[in-house]
């Protein structure tokens, strides 16, 4: 009994210190013992292991010298990106276009369009080049638009001449002196009271420093519009007018002149009337040089035999010159012009 106990125990004692190397050696009785913590750590292993594979995979130095290269391609990709488009426009040769009175620009403007426009390109050679050498400073040039405002050729003259005459001549067209001007004086020569309170609204900008004559030859074209329109009886289409015959600016669209927008009509045999908002899509090749190619439409509206007093501005012959040359060529009445008349306005030719 005792020597079995004795192997027993024997046997109970060998079996304790297998369990160490059960990992290696796995007897039948240590199995049992042992097969909840072995179910368990694989069970705990097996989605371990795939997630320190994917850790793994990128982490790796030759991984990692792959992968940072390209951040860092991708951040410079998306800043050096748009630098190229910049660069492609820079390359492009950009005119810079000079007032129309400087010398030769208005022949560097002719050989643009031509160029640019093929269409236009036979008016340009079928009547004689623009000129705009007039010299006004700008005070006197608004104030004289405001005056033959919705006026005949004859009667914003008969105006003109005696505000000038009330100024004291041309050179005493200023603020102050405007401002001085009672509306009672304005209205004996002929100004109505609501052209009376636009040129006191006027000469009150330039007094209280809103505008200034130096401000306004030195402004961008966008911001001349917006300053100029602020004024009491000063439109859009006076602007531009002021713009291409009073300051020379070359980029000037009016669109709003029915004469402009007839001559587009006719030159690209459109069906309707161009309607403002479409005609800077339509007009767009001519750029930098809008306001000259605008030049030859009012002369080609004046071929067609639809005269336009902004023609006579563009031409320099006086209105009442045109209506004698309409009722020699047509027995009946001539035509009604298309827009006001403008040609003192700017005292072109």
């Amino acid at each position: 009994m005792g020597e079995h106990t004795l192997g027993q125990g024997q046997s109970l004692i060998q079996p304790q210190p297998q369990p160490q190397p059960l990992p290696a050696a796995t007897p039948p009785d240590s199995d049992l013992a042992n097969v909840p913590p072995q179910t368990h750590s694989p069970a705990t292993k097996i989605p371990l292991r795939p997630r320190k594979i994917r850790k793994l995979s990128p982490d790796p130095s030759t991984s990692e010298s792959q992968t940072e290269p390209p951040k860092p391609a991708k951040s410079g990709g998306r800043s050096t990106k748009p630098p190229p488009p910049p660069r492609a426009l820079a390359v492009v040769p950009r005119i810079v276009a000079r007032s129309l009175s400087c010398e030769g620009e208005v022949e560097i403007a002719l050989r643009f369009l031509r160029n640019a426009d093929p269409v236009l390109s036979p008016l340009i050679d079928i009547h004689q080049p623009p000129t705009f050498d007039n010299f006004h400073t700008p005070f006197l040039a608004l104030t004289r638009s405001i005056l033959y405002q919705q006026l005949a050729y004859k009667a914003g003259t008969s105006i003109y001449t005696r505000f000038i005459a009330l100024c004291g001549g041309e050179n005493g067209v200023v603020p102050d002196t405007v401002l001085a001007l009672t509306p009672q004086q304005l209205r004996q020569i002929g100004v109505s009271g609501r052209k009376a309170s636009y040129l006191h609204d006027l000469a009150r900008k330039y007094q209280n420093g809103i505008l200034s004559d130096s401000a306004i030859v030195n402004m961008d074209d966008k911001s001349l519009f917006t300053m100029l329109t602020m004024v009491n009886g000063i439109g859009s289409w006076s602007v531009h007018m002021f713009m291409i015959f009073s300051l020379h600016r070359p980029d000037v669209l009016p669109i709003n002149d029915l004469g402009v927008r007839k001559g587009v009509q006719l030159l690209y045999n459109l069906e309707d009337l161009p309607r403002p908002s479409q005609m800077d899509q339509l007009c767009e090749k001519w750029r930098p040089y809008r306001s000259v190619a605008s030049w030859y439409m009012w002369r080609f509206v004046e071929a067609k035999g639809t005269p336009s007093s902004a023609v006579a501005v563009a031409t320099g012959a006086s209105l009442h010159h045109q209506q004698q040359q309409q009722q020699q060529q047509q027995p009946h009445p001539p035509q009604p012009q298309l827009l006001d008349p403008i040609n003192s306005m700017f005292n072109l030719g």
